[in-house]
């Protein structure tokens, strides 16, 4: 009778730690071109894939060991791909931490004052999913350009990429993400590799604000984070009967933004993809001990920090677009939900499909961005259309 409990014990951690991998291989060069986009350096895009690789641990263990429940933290991917779509604002990078602290401010303002999270609630949901389509409908569009310009180093990516997505779908991107790394080493080898600062640091920033960045960059952030991150990582630990803290989660996600913003962290929030590999039953048949899968998922995001630099300067070394190469494959599963939640429901089409054109065409109007516009748009042609943007809120 002891055998089935034996078999068992390890499984929660397991399940933690290929979560973590998987979290981290799907979607980390997303966050380096977002980065790099809004005007991190090499070393400040560093700095910050440390950041949230840390403050997100911190914050999953602190959750899990408090609550017991599997709840896990990740980076904000659609903001990074916000990023990327929104390029550098005016002031460069010192704004964009500047951008990241209003953030962390307004997620932490969410815990104090539920009327901001209505009102994010309250955004039509095919309008919140357009206006994510359009920011990611560029980065998407990568693999398909820099495969015209180097072929050679990108098919074999594709190659190990849909092979996978036929027989292992869960792993086709942190496969495409081998596949590139030993690319990577291959052309290293041909080419000769420069010198690689490998240890882990920390580049601090002193931010600046200015109000182009706060609209074009922070207000969008805050809006794709709490609508593509926030809201369905709650709603897929309810599907397997666990309730988030949501109080207590903002403090502690709007607290590690904050923390992170000036070592370059954009902004972490509850996790969608990697909460359902630790608390479905895969993770443990029993829920209860389902928490330890999260708890180790948080301290093996700890050690991903520790290497975290090394990746990068191997990714840096690299010819130019194959990163970009694993950060629109990462997000093509993502683009695809997207497009169809703005436009399943007939009524609204119209301005989905506003908001999509808006913030996909990457253009700006007086220094801001086009996720902003988008938004804009999206919700002044749905008013016109279907009456004013009614709101239920609390006071």
């Amino acid at each position: 009778m002891d055998e089935p409990v034996e078999t068992h014990r390890w499984q929660p951690v397991g399940a933690g730690v290929v979560a973590a991998l998987v979290g981290f291989a799907s979607s980390f060069a997303v966050v380096l071109a977002g980065l790099e986009a809004v005007g991190a350096t090499q070393s400040q895009a560093a700095s910050g894939l440390l950041a949230v690789c840390v403050t997100q641990a911190i914050g999953i263990l602190w959750l899990t060991w408090r609550h017991r429940i599997p709840l896990m933290l990740a980076w904000s991917t659609p903001g990074a791909a916000l990023l990327v779509s929104s390029g550098a604002s005016e002031g460069g990078w010192p704004a964009a931490v500047g951008a990241f602290l209003v953030v962390g401010g307004l997620i932490l303002l969410t815990a104090l004052w539920p009327v901001l999270g209505d009102l994010i609630a309250a955004i039509p949901a095919p309008i919140a999913q357009a206006m994510l389509a359009g920011v990611l409908l560029s980065i998407c569009l990568e693999p398909v350009k820099v495969f015209a310009d180097r072929p050679g180093l990108v098919a074999p990516i594709l190659v190990v990429w849909v092979l996978l997505l036929r027989f292992a779908r869960r792993l086709a991107v942190p496969g495409a993400f081998l596949a590139t790394m030993v690319v990577i080493a291959v052309y290293l080898i041909h080419h000769g590799s420069p010198h690689l600062d490998l240890a882990p640091h920390v580049a601090w920033t002193e931010p600046t604000w200015n109000w182009q960045a706060v609209v074009g960059l922070a207000i969008p952030l805050y809006v794709v984070t709490m609508a593509s991150q926030n809201v369905p990582g709650v709603a897929v630990l309810a599907t397997f009967g666990f309730k988030v803290p949501w109080r207590e989660s903002m403090t502690v996600t709007g607290l590690g933004t904050l923390a992170g913003a000036t070592a370059g962290g954009h902004a972490i929030n509850l996790a969608a993809i990697t909460a359902a590999m630790v608390a479905s039953p895969e993770a443990d048949p029993k829920p209860e001990r389902r928490w330890i899968a999260a708890h180790t998922g948080g301290w093996t995001y700890l050690v991903l920090a520790a290497v975290s630099t090394a990746l990068v300067a191997v990714v840096g070394a690299a010819p130019d677009g194959l990163i970009e190469v694993v950060a629109g494959l990462a997000l093509l599963g993502t683009l695809g939900s997207a497009l169809k939640g703005a436009t399943e429901a007939e009524e609204g089409r119209e301005a989905a499909v506003v908001t999509f054109v808006v913030a996909a065409s990457t253009v700006s109007f007086g220094g801001v961005g086009s996720a902003f516009w988008a938004l804009v748009a999206g919700l002044v042609v749905h008013g016109l259309l279907h009456g004013p943007y009614s709101l239920r809120v609390r006071v």
